[in-house]
């Protein structure tokens, strides 16, 4: 079979379309030389999941030696304590001089010919820093000196708009930074490549403030809950099936597994308060803005041009964000969540958001959502208590994560900053909300739906489930009263703002301000 014949066939398995099943799990030996090198960086499989299929690339070929350099001594902290170009003011400058005579554009068409997605998405992923770093500079200046974010720089230079489109358009991207393919679940690397994925065993490969601080802590939790999704995805997996061959048995299997998966992510999640410290976040967030939305984005009002590339149209990209990760979207699809979000502006924007993700993620996510509809996956949870009883513990665990995740931005950014875009673009103070709401509308349902707790023992539920079922119940019932009332005060607090967008300022912190606690 010629090689490409055999790739082809490969990814077919690998991409899961609507109609098929997981079947390979890793990209086999067999598959070497330019096959296994053109085989995308980020296809799915049980054992890696979301993360991609191999290790990221840490070092650029040696034709980049200037964009290297750029990126290690743009950090505002160097590792001997300096001050980077960052911090100085140096970088846009510095970029121009460094980058304009170096006809890196060629050496980029040459990687993008060998078809070695590896290093192609290692390129993109160091383009986007560097892309980042310049457009923004000016917005993280202000913010340090004045508290306040200003606008950012809106012509992009053809040494890095060239490349930067170049290799967007073979991986199938946007032209800006990403969750996944740049800031975050590409850019980590093994300290002792013997060992596991886990987050003491990890370093960074790029950063734009501290590689050995908070912003570590930041991108490293995540690429330590993600290593958990190849469980999710074997899950996610065995219930469709399952669920298709009205397999119940194999189908509370499939979804006891799901719930262990996803316990493990949380517990992963919790560990951000102490690896990531709440004060150190706005130190570095400067740098993961996007220039969307077009209306209503005062850092980009006029958006930005990339010069050299078409009729240098200006651009609007949403920024990185944890909301383009791919494990709570398999979950809301997969339970059938999606499908009850409200038909309005701030569901078009989570829509949106699935579109800044590898285009495997972006197939596979949509593929779930298809083949849980075809399954009726709710409705067989629902045809049985003990399905039932698991599937609410699973509703409970992507409630518990939007929970965690509406708590970080309290702390992490509400209760510091006055400026009411997320670095996604969307609306800080009705995004997340929402998307909670409409999970615990789902929990309420389902909890609703089961038996007593002692008619499911009676069942042959076993007590442990049945306890933390009876748990579930509770927290649905206060979450649900506790956001209604949030909800209150933060509808005064847009009312308040409405017609006044600005660059926001930074907060001087008080105990007892809205935002302020974590919570349980």
């Amino acid at each position: 079979m010629h090689p490409t014949t055999r790739l082809s066939a490969l990814l077919n398995n690998l991409s899961l379309r609507a109609a098929g099943t997981l079947r390979s799990t890793v990209i086999p030996d067999s598959l070497a030389g330019a096959a296994h090198k053109a085989a995308p960086a980020f296809s799915i499989t049980r054992e890696r999941g979301f993360l991609p299929r191999e290790d990221p690339v840490k070092q650029l070929p040696a034709a980049f030696s200037a964009v290297d350099s750029l990126l290690d001594r743009m950090t505002i902290k160097q590792p001997d304590g300096s001050a980077g170009l960052l911090a100085t003011g140096q970088f846009g400058d510095t970029v121009i001089s460094k980058l304009r005579n170096a006809d890196l554009e060629k050496e980029i068409s040459k990687i993008i010919k060998t078809g070695d997605q590896l290093t192609i998405s290692a390129l993109f992923r160091d383009y986007c820093f560097l892309t980042s770093a310049y457009l923004l500079e000016p917005v993280d200046i202000s913010f340090r000196k004045t508290g306040s974010y200003c606008q950012g720089r809106s012509i992009l230079p053809r040494e890095l708009a060239k490349p930067m489109v170049a290799l967007a358009r073979k991986l199938g991207q946007f032209p800006y930074m990403e969750y996944a393919s740049s800031y975050a679940l590409q850019n980590w690397a093994r300290k002792d490549p013997r060992k596991g994925i886990v987050f003491d065993n990890l370093r960074l490969i790029r950063a734009f403030e501290d590689p050995e601080g908070s912003e570590k802590g930041f991108i490293l939790v995540h690429v330590d809950m993600v290593a958990h999704s190849g469980a999710l995805v074997s899950a996610a997996e065995d219930a469709l099936a399952t669920a298709s061959e009205d397999s119940r048995p194999a189908f509370n299997d499939a979804l006891w597994k799901l719930y262990r998966a996803y316990k493990k992510v949380r517990f992963s999640m919790e560990t951000m308060w102490g690896r990531s410290k709440p004060a150190d976040y706005l130190k570095f967030r400067s740098f993961i803005f996007g220039t969307a939305p077009k209306e209503g984005n005062p850092m980009f009002p006029e958006g930005v041009i990339y010069e050299g590339v078409g009729d240098e149209k200006p651009t609007y990209y949403r920024g990185e964000s944890g909301a383009n990760d791919s494990m709570i979207p398999l979950g809301d699809n997969l339970l059938e969540i999606t499908a009850k979000l409200p038909d309005n502006e701030l569901t078009k924007v989570l829509r949106d958001f699935r579109q800044y993700r590898p285009s495997n993620q972006r197939e596979y996510i949509a593929s779930v959502e298809a083949r849980a509809r075809l399954a009726k996956i709710k409705d067989f949870a629902f045809a049985d208590p003990k399905s039932l009883a698991l599937y609410v513990l699973n509703v409970d665990q992507i409630r518990e994560f939007r929970d965690r995740h509406w708590r970080f931005t309290k702390e992490y950014i509400i209760r510091r900053s006055s400026y009411g875009i997320a670095t996604g673009g969307s609306p800080i103070l009705k995004y997340l909300p929402q998307n909670l709401s409409t999970v615990v509308a789902i929990l309420d349902e389902a909890c609703n739906a089961l038996p007593s707790a002692a008619s499911l023992l009676s069942r042959g539920l076993d007590p442990i489930i049945a306890e933390s079922v009876e748990a579930c119940r509770h927290r649905s019932a206060v979450q649900k009263r506790i956001l209604e009332r949030e909800m209150e005060v933060w509808q005064i607090i847009e009312e308040q703002r409405t017609g006044a967008i600005g660059l926001g300022e930074a907060k001087r912190l008080q105990r007892g301000s809205v935002g302020s606690d974590r919570g349980g």
